[in-house]
């Protein structure tokens, strides 16, 4: 099996990770805060571990800023729906994944927000972080409360410049949230150089973390609303959850053995640099760039981006028979419209979809030599 669905979920998880898994299962996987035993408090120290890697990561100087959930989209949730407030303007791009775009919209047909889009110019030659910032100053109103970008997208390899928005929006008092599902482990991020007031990202893809954890890093002054309610471990006999973070966020159980994953995955990571990482696939995307470019019929999106991502179409097959197609020659990609209405309409994809294939640190370059005999098999038929 070749797997090119890492945007999905990264595949294969390094042995290190799987072995932490297996050792928090066996040894110490206890209820974290919620027991006066050894099990619960090695369980406790593990988690804290993880925060103070992801910490370090991202570029915080405070542990306790970051906060667990089960993934991404939940974690967006909390950021978006516990810091909106009625009559609120917010400004998103024109790539964002629904995991952004939905409940943004759901606030504003309950009639609690607005917002605008602003253009990217993924398609436009003469992109810059000064037009991409032009662009989202022509948006900003008295009322812009919280712009939220992601940094990568899921469907293409375009990136946004997170210190450049980042220092615009500190200008104007804005409050900057990420969406770094796709660019965390893949392109550097540190939240204080970039002016971030809050980083989300999943564990399971570019940290190799299983699935089953999505975090926060926030910036000292960011305070959401708190959505989730229920036990957190810590002062049982008020009726309210705790007024700070991590725990004022982590009603109820974690997931002990993803949250250890996340970690081991962090570890794994520091044995090289993220630059190298996205080196590395940067170099696969331009292999198959011009692979592709041999085959008739084959339209790639947004080419001139390069990075972990990779998006097509065959003219005259629908992207779902080439993904199956694909799937019976044992490669793993993923069609259709990825939850990114955004990205496909600013693509010009909107009526087709079309085929992702997304790299990971683990995909060589002879993954892609037996992909472009099967699509070359494929255009032909």
């Amino acid at each position: 099996m070749i797997y090119l669905d890492n945007a999905a979920t990264s595949f294969p998880k390094p042995p290190s990770v799987l072995r932490e898994v297996e050792r928090c299962i066996e040894n110490y996987c206890g209820n974290p805060g919620r027991g006066s035993h050894t099990l619960s408090r090695r369980s406790a120290e593990k988690v804290y571990e993880t925060r103070e890697l992801i910490a370090d990561f991202f570029g915080s100087s405070s542990p306790e800023n970051v906060f667990f959930t089960y993934n991404d989209t939940y974690v967006l949730n909390i950021l978006i729906k516990g810091l909106a407030q009625v009559g609120d303007h917010v400004i998103i791009s024109d790539m964002e994944h629904n995991s952004v775009y939905r409940p943004i919209d759901a606030l504003k047909r309950k009639g609690l927000i607005n917002y605008d889009i602003f253009n990217s110019m993924c398609l436009s030659e003469n992109r810059s972080a000064q037009k991409i910032c032009d662009n989202i100053r022509a948006l900003i109103r008295p009322n812009t409360k919280m712009l939220i970008a992601s940094h990568a997208s899921n469907i293409c390899s375009a990136s946004l410049p997170l210190k450049e928005i980042g220092t615009l929006c500190q200008a104007y008092g804005i409050i900057f949230i990420v969406d770094a599902a796709q660019s965390a482990g893949h392109l550097p991020i540190d939240i204080k150089k970039m002016n971030i007031s809050a980083l989300c990202a999943p564990g399971h893809k570019g940290l190799f973390g299983i699935q089953g954890s999505g975090f926060a890093v926030l910036a000292d002054d960011i305070l959401p609303e708190v959505l989730i309610e229920g036990g957190s471990g810590v002062n049982s006999l008020s009726t309210e959850m705790p007024d700070s973070p991590p725990e004022r966020y982590e009603a109820g159980t974690l997931s002990v053995p993803a949250i250890v994953s996340l970690g081991a995955g962090i570890k794994h990571l520091r044995r090289q640099t993220v630059e190298q990482i996205h080196e590395h696939e940067s170099g696969l995307y331009k292999s198959l760039l011009t692979m592709l470019s041999d085959i008739p019929r084959i339209k790639v999106y947004a080419p001139d981006h390069v990075g972990s991502t990779l998006l097509f179409n065959i003219d005259g097959i629908p992207c779902e028979r080439v993904a199956d197609m694909l799937d019976r020659c044992g490669i793993c990609v993923r069609s259709g419209y990825h939850c990114s209405p955004l990205g496909h309409r600013t693509l010009g994809t909107l009526d087709s979809g079309a085929v992702r294939i997304s790299f990971g640190a683990f995909n060589e370059k002879k993954d892609l030599e037996q992909l472009y005999l099967a699509l070359k098999k494929i255009s032909k038929k």
